[in-house]
């Protein structure tokens, strides 16, 4: 009978099989990858543990990391990666697919057995099953193939029995640790054996099956688990599509946990809480690379679910706040997918505080080149320095706000139109924007500096807090229905671009320029656009050097129209779905009409549409031109200049990285409150936090409703939004003022601080407290 000895033994001269992975690293006389063979003599003397943290020594040198070839092709699309090729003799042909043994056991028969073994404390022929069923890709497919035989060569169906690979796996971690050792060895043979030739489906099907093993959660299983990760990495691009279909069946319970493995498998490679534990970084610098390509074919596969089967921020890995993000970007920017890997190749696993912060310090960098290049100006041509020079200055009356404000944006905007054409709409309730040569003659590099708002007459010093106040009444304004460039939709509550044609829409470029300086200068927003917006924003997500090339002409659908217009697109689904005569009960054509200024206008969504009748064999192609229709061509030429404009300002690489719901709450913030986090992080001075003061002003804040606290928020730090990654973001603080209790509270929204006498009772402190922040606007001296 063999031993465990002669088992190692024999597995041990099979490890030369296995070739070496081709790449740069290698070609410089790295020190040689970690073998399978090494982790063999581990094992004899390892058990199985499961990892205590992630806290512990300092990272590694993650630098080899980046001095690999990239396998991943998830980053930018201008700049797409291969994976790294196989040696030549895995490119040897490979015989047909062997015939698959047929076994007979069911989940039934297992369940019954692993019953038997707890009872009986007898595991041999539970372990017996186990040995047999990991020692080969052959025998995980006769053991969980539906039909031993059977061809299962779609993306719609692995062929795999999910309930009897659950069921192994379930009752896996209860069995005795020679059987979970007897499985690693398997995993170990099955890896070795299977290394040569291109891959069949039955591999791709094993390869699905031990991904899937609960294993993999200790951190004495990671070499195996790095191998695993590396062949999956490897596979061509084909064999991924297939193997993103049959993640995506995998039920929210089943496939999450997946998820979270691969995250915390990158996590305690970069920092690991026993260093000794796992191999040098320097000889296994592929290990993070080959888990971030395969955590995108789960990223993948959740992007191709309907709905998502879990949060796309559930990808996020917090421990990446804690890395150098700048330098991967720097990395990114300088080889894009083609020689150095970096995270952000993988961008759905960087947070948003991540990318926002990654933003902010691009448009930092920004600032700061602009302002040098300013001050080197004047300095050669012997003029004085202006300090005044280093900002955007924008200078404003409140009661001409929306006038003044796009004025003074409108100087730096040299790409508008030099005679400029008051728009058509509604001209008596538009302001009158006085647009001269001399003014378009200003340069456009002024929107990069730090913006500085004035408010004449009133005497404040802005430090952030009337930045905040100018873009928070200005959206006010811009979005008011009379104005004429939003419409409001109700159903949805939501702004949606105007239709209505006009001779000029160069004022949708300023809209955009404004919204795209809120994003520069880190502030939020109360904007409600739908989500739709925001991918027609990043389509592309640079802008293209041909000005009048296409852009944001996204990809429309009918759930696209349902967050705009939801009782239109409930009508056209139910035309979608009318079992009757269509063409009769309908009698609709190619061709629809909309308002425009009270005069009704026909379009023909196709050539000659007047004319073709909708049927039932026709009404798809229908649906789909009218949602395009209402949702890109309608708006072409508005949603052109409001995105040229916001690109004016956001001109960056690291827009590539969003998603359009991490754009929305760049440039919105995010409208849920959580006034109980904002007491966790709050700032105090003058006062404690057990001072009976702050005690009552709590207790009164998080008795408010909704509206009262949004108040309180704008009141405190110019804005009712909570920034990207939340509440602590505002470092709010509270402070005590000498002032007698008959005093209102005092805000410095430029500090996001509230100042507050000491106030003895509950009551006092509230009524003063809402008249404080219900009269929250200006500076009082007009």
């Amino acid at each position: 009978m063999m031993t465990d000895s002669d088992d190692f033994g024999a597995t041990c001269k099979e490890r030369d099989k296995l070739p070496p992975i081709s790449n740069a690293t290698a070609a410089r006389c790295k020190p040689p990858l970690p073998s399978l063979g090494s982790l063999i003599n581990t094992l004899n003397h390892r058990r199985v543990r499961v990892p205590d943290g992630n806290a512990g020594a300092p990272p590694p040198a993650f630098k080899h990391a980046r001095e690999l070839p990239p396998i991943g092709s998830f980053g930018r699309g201008k700049q797409r990666a291969s994976v790294d090729t196989l040696p030549p003799e895995a490119k040897a042909p490979f015989p047909s697919e062997p015939v698959v043994p047929w076994r007979n056991k069911n989940i039934k028969d297992f369940l019954e057995e692993t019953e038997r073994a707890a009872l009986s404390a007898d595991w041999r022929q539970v372990g017996d099953f186990y040995l047999s069923t990991f020692d080969s890709f052959l025998e995980l497919n006769a053991a969980f193939k539906r039909e031993a035989n059977g061809s299962f060569d779609t993306i719609d169906d692995s062929g795999v029995n999910a309930k009897f690979v659950n069921a192994v796996y379930d009752a896996l971690l209860q069995t005795p640790q020679d059987i979970q050792k007897s499985v690693l060895k398997g995993i170990i043979n099955s890896l070795l054996r299977e290394w040569k030739g291109p891959r069949s489906k039955d591999d791709l099907r094993a390869y699905f099956i031990l991904i899937q093993n609960p294993q993999y959660s200790s951190s004495g299983t990671y070499v195996i688990y790095a191998h695993l990760l590396r062949q999956m990495a490897a596979l061509s691009e084909a064999d991924h599509h297939f193997l993103v279909h049959w993640l995506k069946k995998l039920s929210a319970r089943r496939f999450r946990p997946l998820v979270e493995r691969l995250l915390h498998f990158i996590s305690t490679r970069l920092f690991p809480a026993d260093p000794e534990e796992l191999p040098p970084a320097s000889k296994c610098s592929w290990w993070i690379p080959s888990a971030a390509k395969v955590l995108g074919l789960f990223n993948a596969a959740n992007s191709v679910s309907t709905p998502p089967i879990m949060p796309f921020s559930d990808f996020y890995n917090i421990t990446l706040e804690h890395i150098d993000f700048m330098e991967e970007y720097r990395t990114w920017q300088s080889y894009g997918n083609s020689s150095r890997f970096s995270f952000c190749q993988f961008p759905f696993i960087l947070s948003a505080a991540v990318k926002k912060a990654i933003i902010q310090k691009d448009s930092e960098q920004q600032m700061i080149r602009r302002a040098r290049q300013s001050l080197v100006s004047k300095v050669s041509r012997r003029q004085r320095v202006d300090m005044n020079l280093l900002f955007l200055n924008i200078k404003v009356r409140r009661a001409q706000l929306l006038a003044d404000s796009l004025d003074e944006v409108s100087r730096r905007a040299a790409s508008l139109h030099r005679r400029h054409r008051p728009w058509a709409i509604r001209p008596s309730v538009r302001p009158s924007v006085r647009l001269s040569v001399p003014q378009l003659s200003r340069k456009r590099c002024d929107l990069k500096k730090k913006l500085r708002v004035t408010f004449l007459g009133e005497a404040g010093l802005d430090m952030g807090g009337l930045t905040k106040e100018w873009f928070l009444l200005l959206v006010r304004q811009i979005f008011r229905d009379d104005y004429g460039m939003f419409t409001y939709m109700k159903e949805s509550g939501c702004h949606w671009f105007s239709s209505w044609k006009c001779d000029n829409y160069s004022e949708f470029q300023l809209i955009g320029t404004l919204m795209g300086l809120a994003v520069y200068n880190s502030i939020a927003l109360d904007i409600h656009f739908p989500l739709y917006c925001y991918r027609k924003l990043l389509t592309p997500p640079t802008a293209p050097c041909d000005p009048n090339g296409p852009v944001g002409m996204a990809t429309a659908t009918l759930d696209d129209l349902r967050q705009i217009a939801p009782e239109l697109a409930h009508g056209l689904q139910e035309l979608l779905d009318y079992d009757g005569n269509v063409e009769e009960d309908f009698y609709l054509t190619f061709q629809v009409s909309q308002e425009e200024m009270g005069v009704v206008k026909s379009y023909n969504l196709k050539p000659g549409g007047d004319k073709i009748a909708v049927t039932k064999h026709n009404r798809k192609e229908y649906v789909q031109l009218y949602v395009d229709f209402l949702l890109n061509k309608s708006i072409s030429k508005q949603f052109a200049a409001f995105y040229h404009g916001f690109h004016s300002v956001c001109a960056s690489d690291a827009l590539m990285l969003l998603r359009p719901e991490e754009v929305e709450v760049l440039v919105c913030g995010s409208p849920q409150l959580d006034m109980s986090a904002l007491q966790k992080a709050a700032h105090y001075e003058g006062y404690g936090k057990t001072d009976a003061t702050v005690r009552i002003f709590w207790e009164v804040v998080l008795s408010f409703p909704v509206d009262l606290q949004k108040k309180l928020l704008h009141f405190a730090t110019g804005s009712d939004r909570v920034p990207v990654g939340g509440m602590a973001e505002l470092h709010f603080k509270i402070s005590k003022i000498d002032a007698p209790t008959d005093w209102l509270p005092v805000s410095h929204t430029c500090f996001n601080q509230i100042c507050l006498p000491p106030y003895r009772s509950r009551k006092e402190l509230k009524h003063k407290l809402t008249i404080a922040i219900s009269n929250a606007e200006g500076f009082g001296l007009e």
